[in-house]
């Protein structure tokens, strides 16, 4: 089994090198965020978070291509990434995580409950990562937050 990324452990990484995230999600519904924030001092790397549950919110707020979300749907690594890319740009961070996909208990968009993508950016881009998850909508979900957070900390160098 793997060790969960510790959240206190990328707030610090942050603080000591003066950077910052911000988080986009879609089916994890702010609980990326929640996880980062409830680490004392957070406040001082955590810029925010934008829950663009609705399709058409990711367009608004993030500034996904409408095109790319007619022609992908919202469950696409491509839309992972600009949504990074985005919340990353609009709340000022040094870096921007993203979670999209479908929590199930069915498919939705043609694809079987459990197919996520999470995204961390930074100013030389963005990548996308594919979590295949089992188990009931609260256990996709929860997989989701460490599979976005594992990510992360891997690109700070955290083990």
């Amino acid at each position: 089994m793997t060790v969960p990324p510790d959240p206190a452990a990328i707030v610090d990484a942050l603080r000591r090198t003066g950077r910052s995230v911000a988080v986009a999600e879609s089916l994890t519904g702010g609980a990326v965020c929640a996880r980062l924030v409830d680490v004392p001092g957070a406040s001082e790397v955590v810029r925010g978070g934008v829950v663009a549950y609705a399709t058409e919110l990711k367009a608004t707020l993030l500034g996904v291509d409408e095109l790319l979300l007619a022609a992908q749907g919202a469950v696409d690594p491509e839309v992972a990434e600009a949504m990074a890319l985005g919340v990353r740009d609009r709340l000022g961070s040094t870096y921007g995580l993203a979670t999209t996909g479908v929590a199930g208990p069915g498919p939705s968009e043609g694809k079987p409950a459990g197919t996520v993508y999470v995204a961390v950016a930074d100013a030389d881009g963005a990548e996308s990562l594919r979590l295949t998850l089992d188990g009931d909508r609260a256990s996709i979900r929860a997989g989701t937050v460490e599979g976005v957070l594992a990510a992360f900390a891997e690109r700070l160098g955290i083990s």
